[in-house]
């Protein structure tokens, strides 16, 4: 007899539909400390495009802006555990 195949469960994430930037009619900028903070993750890393919802304009933006940001010292390398 054969096993059945184990199903995984898919975990639905709600992904925005338009781009923050867009949006608000603003670049991302390394000196704005709380958007920044919108795009990173509890451990510090930058948040993809499939999760961010963001365009990739404006990814490849934020992306220099908080490598910015981190040099500068305005915000960590790695998040607190």
């Amino acid at each position: 007899m054969a096993a059945k195949p184990i199903k995984k469960r898919v975990r639905k994430i709600n992904v925005p539909k338009e781009c923050y930037f867009c949006k608000e009619q603003k670049l991302p900028s390394y000196d704005d400390n709380e958007t920044l903070r919108r795009f990173l993750s509890d451990r510090g890393k930058i948040i993809g495009r499939a999760r961010s919802g963001l365009c990739a304009l404006h990814q490849r933006r934020l992306t220099s802006a908080i490598k910015h940001a981190r040099h500068l010292a305005l915000l960590p390398f790695i998040g607190k555990y």
